[in-house]
């Protein structure tokens, strides 16, 4: 008969919310959604005008978090 030993890893202590890799990588989506949402809407002009910085907002962001650790 074998015996399992339940070893507990060590715990690590989690990482602010701003540094975490999944909820970052969401926001990134969103906003490059968000802007290609405001580049094609025909309402209001200052949405359009704003889409542009948006859409690389959320790309740069997602670059960055990319290299974040799982």
């Amino acid at each position: 008969m074998s015996h399992l030993i339940e070893t507990r890893t060590p715990a690590r202590p989690k990482r602010p919310f701003f540094l975490r890799r999944g909820p970052m990588e969401t926001i990134a989506t969103v906003l490059i959604g968000l802007g290609f949402l405001m580049l094609f809407q025909p309402f209001l002009l200052v949405l359009y005008t704003y889409s542009l910085v948006t859409l690389l907002a959320g790309t740069v962001m997602f670059i960055i978090v990319l290299k974040f650790p799982e």
